[in-house]
């Protein structure tokens, strides 16, 4: 709901224009009138703007403030904007690619923009969207209020609420401080558009030299898209706003389930997942193993997943035991499936070991027998089936843990056999 407007005729004196700018000037609180002279009504033609007035309360002469604007088409036809222009000079607006068509409910949002060059009050202005007929042309009502200086600062100066659900609400702080040398009372803070609302201190507070005040700003967005809007704080400052809504999104997670087959215990193996947003973005606040075993590898939380699109990340398998092994990954967002579960497996193996063995030649042999033992004096039993006629031998037979004692012997053409050299010992890890 509107303030009450405060009518001003429309002309004013030399002494008159003179005194209000020395007033303004003493006491550094840049009060302005609402509105000055007759407001010339929007139209009432298919379409309607949000904010349905931008009234930027108070620039710096020379400086610019830039407004969201949304403007939407609230009839059961398409509307076709063949035009944008400005009553003003000191208001621009972004470009918009003519001619453009919006359907039942569709919206296009305008950046508008106020670099005052003079001080004092611009009076009433449009921003005026010429349709195609039989629609008429629709009036944005704008305003605003250049300045030498500002009593009120905000920070941050802008905010901005990204991806949030239909339906959901997100909640933003921004600091009003009194930058100037005199006290400032506030007197009031508005919202200018449904989808952002204020709470704060209660008013009128009044702030002293460096002191400050605590809004917060609540964006509930009823509809997909980008919104724009204002905090008019009085006296003198605007804070802009933009939001973001998105539908609800869904959380696919690829490949599912993920098995990682045969892997020996304490090495590890890796493979990649995939999340992806469905029918919405996706904001993933945490992740949680059921496992030590399984491990998501080079994720930071929270992250959002535009709707489309998909992350990749590893996820790495270290088995602690023998046999089958089975995990999961459970992933909280704010999507429909707000636990979305990845099923995990595994199978941990035995690490196999191998002793390797070479020793020098003998003259006149044919080739060698290779002997193993549990110890250096007990019984040894030979390993190969025939003569080996190489000076190496791999033993593939041997136990994790355990300890074992080799010696070889020669064999001439004869078939007659040496003695056994003295034991090597090989332990197994």
């Amino acid at each position: 709901m509107r303030l009450p407007q405060l009518q001003l005729h429309c002309s004013f004196s030399a002494l008159a224009k003179k005194l209000l700018l020395i007033g303004f000037a003493l006491q550094m609180t840049c009060v302005f009138p609402m509105q000055a002279g007759a407001r010339t009504p929007q139209s009432t033609g298919p379409l309607t703007g949000s904010p349905s007035i931008i009234r930027f309360e108070a620039v710096p002469v020379g400086q610019s403030q830039t407004v969201l604007a949304t403007v939407t088409n609230t009839t059961s036809s398409s509307v076709t904007i063949t035009g944008v222009s400005s009553s003003s000079s000191v208001f621009t607006t972004s470009s918009l690619s003519l001619p453009a068509v919006l359907a039942e409910g569709q919206s296009v949002n305008l950046s508008i923009t106020f670099t005052p060059t003079a001080e004092g009050w611009t009076g009433q202005n449009n921003i005026t969207f010429t349709c195609a007929a039989p629609n008429p042309a629709f009036n944005l009502e704008i305003m605003g209020t250049g300045v030498h200086s500002v009593a009120l600062s905000a920070n941050p100066s802008t905010l901005s609420f990204p991806d949030v659900l239909i339906g959901k609400t997100a909640t933003l702080p921004v600091v009003i401080t009194n930058a100037s040398a005199s006290s400032v009372a506030v007197s009031s803070i508005l919202s200018r558009t449904t989808e952002f609302a204020i709470s704060g201190p209660t008013l009128p507070v009044t702030l002293g030299q460096g002191q400050s005040v605590t809004v917060n700003v609540t964006f509930t967005p009823q509809s997909a898209g980008t919104w724009g809007g204002l905090v008019a704080v009085f006296p003198g400052i605007v804070i802009p706003l933009t939001g973001t809504a998105s539908t609800v999104g869904q959380l696919v997670l690829a490949p599912a389930p993920l098995n990682f087959g045969d892997v020996t215990i304490g090495k590890t193996a890796t493979q990649s997942l995939t999340l992806s947003a469905t029918g919405g973005s996706v904001t993933v606040s945490s992740a949680g193993s059921g496992s030590s075993q399984f491990v998501l590898d080079g994720a930071s939380f929270p992250f959002t997943i535009a709707a489309g699109a998909s992350q990749s990340f590893n996820v790495v398998f270290t088995p602690s035991a023998s046999g089958p092994q089975s995990g999961s990954l459970s992933f909280l967002s704010n999507a429909s499936d707000s636990n979305a579960v990845e099923s995990l497996s595994g199978t941990g193996t035995q690490p196999s070991y191998s002793v390797g063995l070479n020793w020098n030649s003998s003259e006149d042999v044919v080739g060698y027998n290779i002997y193993r033992s549990a110890s250096p004096t007990g019984s040894y039993a030979k390993l190969n089936s025939t003569v080996n006629p190489t000076t190496a031998f791999t033993d593939s037979t041997v136990a994790s843990g355990q300890t074992y004692y080799y010696a070889a012997t020669s064999v001439n053409s004869a078939g007659v056999e040496s003695s056994r050299s003295t034991p090597a010992e090989a332990v197994v890890p």
